[in-house]
């Protein structure tokens, strides 16, 4: 009984200390988003850089190839929340257009079947189209966060939920917990956007000339 004790303990615990660093990174890096912090991208390339080394050990490798697109993107978002608004200012909250949406359905729908099947038949990636899909809507997410949409919380919602069950089956307990708190963390993103935006629009408002009688 100890033993057994011993034995969930020690998988709980995480396989090694650098899944452990990845996890606080990570969960350091969403709430430095959700308080749309610019250090969220120097945290976010230290924990993607991490999770490299966790999700290739755990043969998930498009999640693995997926934190390699995610320091890059993180590199241009940088650049893009200090100097992507108008006349090169700081970038504001806004909404997602539905250009954005149609390409982004159709990009995760194309990366999902076809990256799952390169990786169900030349690869020994465990779950490949689930894998595929969460890799996909993740690159989604990071577009819209990039560009400072709104709705990126909403993606990042569904895919912390699909990646919860996931991450535990295979056996990665700390970051199926880390996802489970980026599920609040993602609410709570959303909830802090969406008062900057009803922010930003008042004081459009407000600075606005008034109309010559």
């Amino acid at each position: 009984m100890l033993q057994s004790l011993y034995d969930f303990w020690v998988a709980a615990a995480g396989s090694t200390p650098l899944e452990w660093v990845a996890v606080l990174t990570g969960i350091a890096c969403v709430w430095l988003a959700a308080r749309e912090s610019l250090w969220n991208f120097p945290v976010a390339i230290v924990s993607c850089g991490l999770y490299v080394v966790v999700y290739h050990g755990a043969r998930l490798y498009a999640d693995r190839n997926l934190q390699v697109l995610f320091i890059l993107m993180s590199l241009y978002g940088w650049y893009e929340w200090l100097y992507g608004g108008a006349r090169k200012t700081e970038l504001k909250v806004s909404r997602t257009r539905p250009f954005e949406w149609v390409l982004l359905l159709v990009g995760v729908a194309l990366f999902t079947f076809g990256f799952g099947y390169y990786l169900q038949h030349y690869t020994d990636d465990s779950l490949p189209h689930w894998d595929s899909l969460t890799t996909a809507i993740s690159l989604a997410a990071q577009y819209l966060m990039m560009r400072k949409r709104l709705e990126n919380w909403w993606l990042w919602i569904l895919v912390d939920a699909l990646y919860v069950p996931i991450l535990w089956h295979k056996e990665l307990y700390p970051t199926s917990g880390l996802y489970a708190v980026y599920l609040v963390l993602a609410t709570y993103g959303y909830l802090e956007w969406r008062r900057a935006e009803a922010k930003a629009k008042a004081d459009s408002i407000t600075s606005a000339p008034l109309p010559v009688s």
